[in-house]
């Protein structure tokens, strides 16, 4: 086999790509049948949020000690595994947007998916991959019920609900891809 094939089988790359595309038809059929207004975010958060918790399980291997010691580099496959998680997310969505309902703009669905995928790989640098989804999934409960978005520091808790066009919720999403993808390719999953 070829390392590519080890590398994504190790980190359980297939079933978390079948999580992503059940959860998101799920998510959209759901928002598509119920009372999702056109201008609501929150189904294409879910859609999102569910993506980057199911790819963030793989962001550890099944051996730490194996990773540390391997006489090849891992910061830029690790950096690679999480740009291209973000992207699948994004892709998912997008596509199943084509199908007629949309739920959220390009713009709005791509920084959510990279401040989210950025968001998992941090949780994944501070705690371990498998449980690397604790830190999206708080931010998006906590954004959920969040007081309304009046002041910069509430606009920064709450934007992966803001418009495209909010600088603060793109600030943050930017900053969050930024940091989580650099101290994931860096440090990898503590231990």
């Amino acid at each position: 086999m070829r390392w590519l094939v080890l590398y994504a089988r190790s980190r359980q790359v297939p079933a978390s790509l079948a999580a992503v595309v059940v959860s998101a038809a799920a998510v959209w059929g759901l928002a598509r049948d119920g009372g999702a207004g056109q201008g609501d975010p929150r189904p294409a958060v879910l859609v999102l949020a569910a993506g980057a918790m199911a790819v963030s399980i793989g962001f550890s291997g099944q051996d730490l000690a194996l990773d540390r010691t391997a006489a090849i580099g891992w910061a830029p496959r690790r950096a690679a595994h999480v740009l291209l998680a973000g992207a699948f997310v994004c892709a998912v969505l997008l596509t199943l947007q084509t199908m007629g309902h949309d739920l959220a703009t390009t713009a709005f669905i791509a920084r959510d998916s990279a401040g989210l995928a950025g968001l998992a790989a941090l949780g994944a640098a501070l705690s371990d991959g498998r449980y690397a989804w604790a830190l999206p999934f708080a931010w998006l409960a906590f954004a959920f019920f969040a007081p309304p978005p009046t002041s910069v520091p509430t606009q920064v808790a709450a934007w992966m609900l803001l418009p495209a066009g909010t600088a603060a919720a793109t600030w943050t999403a930017v900053g969050l891809a930024i940091v989580g993808v650099t101290a994931y390719a860096i440090a990898g999953p503590r231990t």
